[in-house]
């Protein structure tokens, strides 16, 4: 679900990146990456209408997300723009890092048919 958005840098439009989080199974809510290429002008003000009226002051995580990473840009919290979670998307990822943030994501779309509050890391099965 998204949590907030980056400004937007160069030529492009109404938002940089969305931060993304997903509730643990006690209720917290955690920072687990941001999603912004392959994103269309289009589609870059829809989202941006949809996070207007969600926005806050408050940051909603439990803890703030880590500045830098391996993988991208480092994030510049005074640069987020934070929302109310309760806007769901669906992503599509690599996979998961050692820092616990997802890789090389891709955002697909909004997902209205579903719940926030249900918004959970995917568990694997290593047993096999």
């Amino acid at each position: 679900m998204v949590v907030g958005w980056t400004d937007p840098e160069g030529s492009r439009r109404w938002l940089g990146a969305l931060l993304l989080a997903y509730y643990t199974p006690d209720g917290r809510l955690i920072y687990a990456g941001r999603a912004g290429v392959w994103i269309n002008n289009a589609e870059l003000e829809r989202l941006w209408r949809h996070l207007q009226p969600l926005a806050t002051s408050e940051m909603p995580l439990d803890v703030l997300p880590p500045r830098t990473s391996r993988f991208g840009s480092p994030l510049v919290l005074n640069r987020v723009h934070w929302v109310r979670p309760e806007l769901v998307v669906e992503v599509k990822y690599l996979t998961w890092t050692d820092d616990d943030l997802l890789r090389q994501v891709i955002y697909q779309g909004l997902r209205e048919d579903r719940d926030p509050t249900e918004v959970r890391r995917p568990v694997l099965d290593r047993s096999g």
